[in-house]
């Protein structure tokens, strides 16, 4: 299996959600072994993917440094993995990512139109060696050595219409889309009203997340899923693993994840080298796993 990057350039225009403000994403091909690059457009700075970037994970995943930064990654990255992008550019002229419907489905569409271009240098990819876990008290994050990528994600919230909710997804391109991609970000409109105050979340808006009051659902399309809120934790551990720069050959489970637990977890993983290993596609045993980009 070779790396791959897109055929051609692409872009789009959406709202970012902390600032409200248009944010101009443009997506471009780079060179083998070039990894996934950030760029700000309007700093001239360019930000590598990898845990050490992240600089922020209380609300959004966040690359950057004190010089500039890009906030609200995970969805974008959700995507980069469902389709096995390993060079790319990602250009914006803002410090957040545009949220688009909250869900990753925009960008999956903007990949469709930019084409999987197929590189002359095999694809690598980290496989789990040995169990890696972080607790916060009953809440975890854990990878498994697995012949498969699996994640498994169960939460539980105080909430008439969330309650107890679990999803297990068996990794590959087509079942992101029909399963993963559309499930969107969620909030508690009394929460949405505080961030506000503080100039924080002026973009959100039940166009682009699941609102929530006290008591119901305030989207007057109603869910897109029964378990659309479980289904989100899972898109956005699948672009929070996709921080080490890879896709990730492993069991994911998680009880009550959070980003900064996610993050904490690929620190973990890549610390120690007899935690992983980088290997291409070809030298997997599991035949399955390649096919799962088909």
């Amino acid at each position: 299996m070779q790396q791959r990057t897109i055929r051609k350039p692409v872009e789009v225009i959406g709202i970012g959600l902390h600032k409200g403000e248009p944010i101009k994403l443009r997506l471009e091909p780079l060179d083998v072994d070039a990894g996934i690059v950030f760029y700000r457009e309007d700093l001239a700075l360019s930000i590598p993917l990898s845990p050490a970037s992240v600089i922020d994970t209380r609300m959004a995943t966040v690359i950057g440094s004190e010089k500039g930064f890009v906030s609200t990654i995970e969805h974008f990255l959700s995507a980069i993995y469902a389709y096995g992008i390993d060079n790319l550019r990602v250009v914006v002229n803002g410090n957040e990512m545009p949220i688009m419907d909250g869900s990753s489905i925009s960008f999956c569409l903007l990949l469709d139109e930019a084409g999987i271009a197929l590189q002359d240098a095999p694809k690598k990819v980290i496989r789990v060696k040995q169990t890696v876990e972080i607790q916060d008290g009953a809440k975890f994050v854990r990878l498994t050595p697995s012949q498969t990528a699996t994640f498994d994600f169960k939460i539980k919230f105080d909430h008439p219409v969330i309650g107890e909710q679990s999803h297990r997804f068996a990794f590959s391109t087509h079942n992101f889309i029909e399963e993963i991609a559309r499930a969107r970000t969620f909030g508690f409109a009394k929460d949405i009203q505080y961030l506000q105050s503080q100039n924080l979340a002026l973009g959100a808006s039940l166009q682009n997340a699941i609102g929530l009051d006290d008591h119901k659902v305030l989207n007057p399309e109603g869910l897109r899923f029964e378990n659309e809120f479980a289904r989100h934790k899972i898109l956005d551990a699948m672009g929070d693993m996709m921080v080490s720069g890879h896709n990730i050959l492993a069991k994911y489970e998680s009880f009550a994840g959070s980003h900064n637990l996610n993050y904490q977890l690929t620190s973990k993983l890549l610390s120690d080298s007899r935690n992983y290993e980088t290997v291409a596609v070809e030298a997997l045993q599991s035949r399955a796993f390649a096919k799962s980009f088909a």
